[in-house]
């Protein structure tokens, strides 16, 4: 099979869409739309149901995507195998983070590292939900939980502490809580749905002061980000449990309670078995201990 077609197909499959495909590989939709077509007629089988949303894979178009990914994946390894024989570390790095993680604390800290290895293009990618690590679909991984599979290489970054946090704007409307007695009198901000928080016991606020067999309280708001759980917070809609690199260098933030402090959690660095000797990988890893080193020292 023609393997740019084969790449058209695959892209157009994870999109969902012509116009997606398009996108991922800087053609134009028509061009795509023209290599799938030709592919099916090569092969003989209808690829795709094509509707208004978009496109479903068909039967055969199911097996042939199966093959796909592993190509895919054994390309892109091939090509980062390749990259690591240069000189200096260089090419593509893809990173994927929590969005509240990764666009308040690494985001800032990354220009640092593009300093020192200019010749390495990142791509960071904030999503909460898993990239899938062992299949190649990200490089590196950054989570708040350590890693359910065995052929992936795990680091230990850091231990995060959680802690109870208020705003100005929402002190001056319903006062600060001066013991954990008082909480039952105050609004809380809370991730939802709660089921799918990206770190766990992330609501913990919700039953501080409570007996284990009493109900949590009712947040005024679930939002479902920990970023937007934070500018609720800031705009004074209520308190809330927020992990320590989220709120320590933002000044809009009033930790209260000060002895009260939340479920730790840890965070890790995953990479797959496979760029166990890449460079650009070990020179990320070097990058993120010595950055999370010292904001362990910076912590109050």
């Amino acid at each position: 099979m023609d393997w740019d077609k084969l790449k058209t197909f695959h892209a157009s499959a994870e999109a969902g869409s012509l116009t997606g495909a398009a996108e991922l590989l800087n053609l134009s939709q028509s061009a795509v739309s023209r290599q799938i077509s030709a592919l099916e007629t090569d092969l003989g089988v209808k690829l795709f149901h094509r509707h208004t949303r978009g496109l479903l894979l068909t039967e055969p178009g199911r097996v042939l995507f199966e093959a796909a990914v592993e190509v895919s994946a054994r390309v892109t390894l091939a090509e980062s195998n390749l990259q690591d024989l240069r000189d200096e570390p260089s090419g593509a790095l893809r990173v994927t983070a929590p969005t509240a993680f990764g666009a308040i604390w690494l985001a800032p800290r990354l220009a640092k590292f593009a300093e020192s290895y200019p010749q390495i293009k990142l791509r960071l990618v904030l999503a909460d939900h898993e990239l899938d690590v062992s299949n190649l679909e990200t490089d590196i991984a950054i989570r708040p939980w350590a890693a359910r599979q065995n052929d992936v290489i795990q680091r230990k970054l850091m231990e995060v502490d959680q802690h109870l946090y208020g705003s100005a704007a929402y002190f001056a409307r319903k006062g600060e809580p001066s013991n954990i007695a008082s909480l039952d009198e105050h609004d809380f901000v809370a991730y939802g749905p709660r089921h799918l928080a990206p770190i766990p016991k992330l609501n913990w606020a919700l039953s501080l002061g409570r007996e284990d067999t009493s109900p949590p309280r009712d947040p005024v708001i679930e939002v479902n980000t920990i970023a937007g759980m934070v500018k609720a917070v800031e705009a004074g809609m209520g308190l809330a449990g927020l992990p320590s690199y989220v709120a320590n260098d933002d000044d809009k933030l009033v930790r209260v309670l000060d002895n009260t402090i939340g479920p730790a959690f840890e965070i890790y660095m995953l990479y797959p078995q496979e760029l166990k000797g890449s460079r650009r990988v070990a020179a990320f890893g070097e990058f993120l201990k010595a950055e999370t080193k010292a904001w362990r020292e910076a912590q109050p």
